[in-house]
């Protein structure tokens, strides 16, 4: 019996102990906005990290020519560093080995392409866009007619808006030019002043002069042609594509491509009819 009074009397003094110790320190801390001790100065910097440079002699030939290009790239980025940073015969040396090594993993890559180009026929854009000097004279006719065809059959229901500025020099010379162009392909042509006429400027958004405007009969959808002086066969270029884009005989992803190149490997949506 009085081994367990005197247990609940030291069970009560330490009670009372570390209530007595909560409301001393409770005027402390956060609750009286003291401020947290200053760390006191002198402390010892961080040992700076320690750099492992790379060496050529823990890599063999086959490693490195096996090695993904990621990773290689990463490594020729060490050398390179390592060489600028000390720039010895040796760590010079190897920054230029590992890009020869580079070098020589392109050539390899650029001899494959060429091969394999040359084995399969589709993959060859030389067949679409040839540069030899009688297939670029076979390609500029095949050109010149698709675009003179494309211009005259639309000059019916087609025609340009044309705006221009008085004084303007440049209007001149352009109107000069549509002189030509309408003797060749017979298309009307409506010039209208931008200072006299804003608001039609301002319905077309135009705001430099000379420009031009595709339009078609019975139709509000428009294409610009030209901002600023364009030469005739320019102009005969972007008119042949803006009539296959306003007419939906393209995408805009077609822009460039020509009939005679559809299904060819200068037609992007090809791969996608035929499958690899």
């Amino acid at each position: 019996m009085a081994l367990v009074v005197a247990g609940l009397s030291l069970v009560s003094q330490t009670a009372q102990a570390d209530e007595r110790h909560f409301y001393e320190s409770a005027k402390q801390g956060w609750f009286w906005y003291e401020q947290a001790p200053e760390a006191k100065e002198g402390k010892t910097p961080p040992a700076p990290e320690i750099r492992v440079l790379p060496s050529l002699a823990n890599y063999s030939t086959e490693q490195l020519w096996d090695m993904h290009p990621d990773d290689f790239q990463k490594l020729l980025l060490e050398f390179q560093k390592k060489a600028v940073q000390r720039p010895t015969e040796e760590n010079v040396h190897e920054y230029l080995t590992m890009q020869d090594i580079a070098r020589r993993k392109a050539a390899a890559y650029a001899n494959v392409a060429s091969y394999v180009i040359q084995k399969y026929a589709d993959l060859n854009v030389g067949r679409d866009y040839p540069v030899a000097a009688p297939g670029v004279v076979a390609r500029v006719k095949m050109q010149k007619d698709e675009i003179d065809a494309t211009i005259k059959e639309a000059a019916g229901d087609h025609a340009l808006l044309y705006f221009s500025r008085p004084n303007c020099q440049y209007c001149l010379e352009q109107r000069q030019i549509l002189r030509f162009f309408t003797e060749r392909y017979g298309w009307q042509i409506r010039e209208i002043d931008i200072a006299a006429t804003p608001g039609m400027a301002a319905r077309f958004g135009i705001q430099t002069a000379p420009s031009l405007i595709l339009i078609g009969k019975g139709r509000e959808e428009y294409i610009p042609v030209a901002s600023g002086v364009v030469a005739l066969d320019e102009l005969e270029q972007t008119l042949y594509r803006s009539l296959r884009l306003l007419n939906g005989q393209i995408t805009p992803e077609e822009y460039s491509v020509y009939d005679f190149q559809k299904g060819g490997g200068l037609d992007p949506a090809a791969i996608l009819k035929k499958g690899l």
